[in-house]
Order: structure tokens, then C-alpha cells, then sequence
């Protein structure tokens, strides 16, 4: 019995001990995390917030347990500050420089609240940064250069700011970034050469002008979503786009698109869903989409489409959802997708078809009126 107690009370010494040794948090680290928090206005930090809990002079951010201070908003790596993620508590304040002296901070998440001021030029002092998420601020400013020197940056997240100017040409020197999403800014401009390792592209609600370039996305060998719609593009989107190897996922609606070119492809395409809806683009529905072998989702509404729509479309057992409304197509519809049975969802509606019964639901809204159809042909449609 008294070699058991020997035993636990060398134990508990020896623990004690261990604690006693345990690094405490860098000074640097502190001065940051009070210098970043000094940054923000007090009176926007609500009292059950992340940061309420943030008292320096009743504990370090890194001890455990956090019982009363510091509960959350960030962690930490053997006593180093690695990442912080607050709530969206609605934070108003700029982004203290002084962040840049968290040196093994790889994750820094802002979003949904409402800092504001441009990003600081002293992100660069952060080599271990992975993550940056700021969305949904009021960040304004061009982005800054020093972006360009997080060389293990995998993920950049900026969009629903005020972010102005053009996409910088060092953008494509970040060799590591897989998600990049400057969606809802004031970005003008064409697209610069980009990343080459991007699996998912999102500039959605800018002001992008001029055509797609093959040179901006040569080497997207891994690139699976394309989210650039409700911008200023314009021109002809050519076939090399449709033949980027992993390509799922493209949006490019509500630009100024007048043609598109689609080669047919073999059954390694992996092509999903296509969005090019409110453009100009005049012709003919493209019949080469239907070789896409898992086409699920098209949409060409409120093009300057004419002539019939392909056969093939009735007959594509992967379709889900077609929209080819507001456009002038003509004749009558493929039969598989207006049956009681098609599983087709969607719309053909608004154009100038013939023979869409009123029992499909792709039939409404109604077509354009005769009159418009004649107009828009030169005479009545045939």
C-alpha cells in the first residue's frame, strides 16, 4: 500500500512538473492578439461575442482549460497561436498590422462581419498562412501584392467586399492555391493568367470585360467549377474551354457572351451542369452538349437562340433540369422531354415553338406572340 502511494505522489510531482516546464504562449503572439483586438470597435463587440471572452490580463490565450477567457475564436499549437476563426458577431474595426507577427498562423477567418480599411501589406510575414478567409466585409482597396508572397496559400476567399482595380499578374504565382473566390467586388478588367493548381475559380458579380483567354487558363489540369457569371464578358467561348480535362461545373450567365463553340467529347468528360444564361449568344442550341456523357444541368434561357432544339436533347437520360426560355426556337419539341413521363425540369417556354402541350410543365410560361416570331424571321416561322 505504501509503495501504491509512493507511486501516485511521484506522479502527480512529475506531472506537476511537466506543467511547470509547458512553454507559454510567445510574447509576440500576445502583443498581436492585443494589438489586433485594440483594432476593433468595442462597441461592436457584443457581450457573449468570441472576443468578449478575450482578457490578456486574466489568462493567456493558449492556456487550457479556457474556461472564462478566451473560450473561443482561436487555437493554438504547442503554445503558439496557429489559427483564428471568429464568430460573425458583427466586428466592425480595420485589420491590425501587428497580425504579421503570428509567424505559424496558417488559418485566419474574418468572414460575415464588417471590417473594413484595405487588406495590410504585412500578411506577407506569414509563411505558414493556408487558409484566408475575409468574405463578406467591407475590405476595399486593390488586392495587395503581398499576397503573392504566402507561398502556402491553398485557399483565398475575399468575395462580398469592396475590392477594386484589375486581377494582378502575380495571382498566378501562387503555385499551392486550390480555391480562390473573389465573387460580389469591383474587380474590372480581363483574366490574368491563374493559378495552375485551381480546382475551384468564383469572380461571380465583378466587372471582368473581354473574352475568355487560353492563356489564362492554360495548365488547368485539376480546374472542376467556373463561376464567372454577372459580369462583362463578351466574345466567343471557344472549344478549348469545354475540353479543360476536369472541368464540372461552369457558370457563366448574365455576361455579354454572342457565341459558343462546343466540340464533341469522348466519355471521359466529367461535365455536369452548364449555365450560360442572359447572354446575346445567337445561332443554334449547340447539339454537340449532347455528347457530354454526364450532362445534368443546361441552361441557355434569354439568348438570341433560333431553329429547332436537337433531337438528341430528348433523348439524354442523364438531363435533369433544361432551360432553353426566352430565346426563338422553333418547330416542335423533342418528345422525350415534353411526355407525361420525361423527368426533364425546367422551361422552354417564351419562345416560338409549335405544338408544346400545355401539359408538360417545360411549356410554361406561354410562347412569344406570332406577331414577334415573324418579326424576328423576317416572316412566320416555319
Amino acid at each position: 500500500m505504501k509503495n501504491l502511494s509512493f507511486l501516485c505522489l511521484s506522479l502527480c510531482l512529475l506531472l506537476k512538473s511537466a506543467a511547470a516546464r509547458r512553454p507559454l504562449p510567445s510574447s509576440s503572439d500576445v502583443s498581436a492578439l492585443a494589438s489586433f483586438l485594440s483594432a476593433i470597435d468595442p462597441s461592436t463587440i457584443p457581450p457573449w461575442s468570441c472576443l468578449a471572452s478575450w482578457n490578456f490580463s486574466a489568462s493567456h490565450p493558449c492556456s487550457l482549460p479556457r474556461r472564462s477567457f478566451f473560450t473561443c475564436g482561436l487555437s493554438c499549437s504547442s503554445s503558439r497561436v496557429s489559427s483564428i476563426t471568429l464568430d460573425p458577431a458583427g466586428y466592425s474595426g480595420t485589420l491590425s498590422p501587428s497580425i504579421s507577427s503570428l509567424s505559424l498562423l496558417s488559418l485566419l477567418d474574418l468572414s460575415d462581419n464588417s471590417f473594413s480599411g484595405p487588406i495590410p501589406p504585412s500578411l506577407s510575414s506569414l509563411p505558414n498562412l493556408r487558409t484566408l478567409v475575409l468574405r463578406s466585409n467591407r475590405f476595399s482597396g486593390p488586392l495587395p501584392a503581398s499576397l503573392a508572397s504566402l507561398p502556402n496559400l491553398e485557399t483565398l476567399d475575399l468575395s462580398y467586399n469592396s475590392l477594386s482595380g484589375p486581377l494582378p499578374d502575380w495571382l498566378g504565382s501562387l503555385a499551392l492555391l486550390s480555391r480562390l473566390d473573389l465573387s460580389f467586388n469591383r474587380i474590372t478588367g480581363a483574366l490574368p493568367r491563374l493559378p495552375r493548381n485551381l480546382l475551384e475559380l468564383a469572380l461571380r458579380g465583378n466587372s471582368l470585360s473581354g473574352s475568355l483567354s487560353r492563356h489564362a487558363f492554360d495548365g488547368l489540369n485539376r480546374l472542376e467549377v467556373v463561376e464567372l457569371g454577372q459580369n462583362s464578358l463578351s466574345g466567343t467561348l471557344e472549344q478549348w474551354f469545354f475540353l479543360l480535362p476536369s472541368l464540372q461545373q461552369v457558370n457563366l450567365a448574365n455576361n455579354s457572351l454572342t457565341g459558343v463553340q462546343v466540340p464533341r467529347v469522348d466519355s471521359r468528360n466529367g461535365l455536369v451542369a452548364v449555365d450560360l444564361g442572359f447572354n446575346q449568344i445567337g445561332g443554334y442550341v449547340p447539339g454537340n452538349l449532347t455528347s457530354f456523357p454526364l450532362l445534368s444541368s443546361l441552361s441557355l434561357r434569354h439568348n438570341r437562340l433560333r431553329g429547332g432544339i436537337p433531337a438528341e436533347l430528348g433523348q439524354k437520360k442523364t438531363l435533369r433540369r433544361l432551360f432553353l426560355d426566352g430565346n426563338y426556337l422553333t418547330g416542335k419539341p423533342p418528345e422525350g422531354l415534353v411526355s407525361g413521363q420525361a423527368p426533364v425540369s425546367g422551361s422552354l417556354g417564351d419562345n416560338c415553338l409549335q405544338g408544346c402541350p400545355a401539359s408538360s410543365r417545360l411549356c410554361a410560361p406561354s410562347q412569344k406572340p406570332v406577331a414577334v416570331c415573324s418579326q424576328a424571321y423576317g416572316g412566320k416561322p416555319k
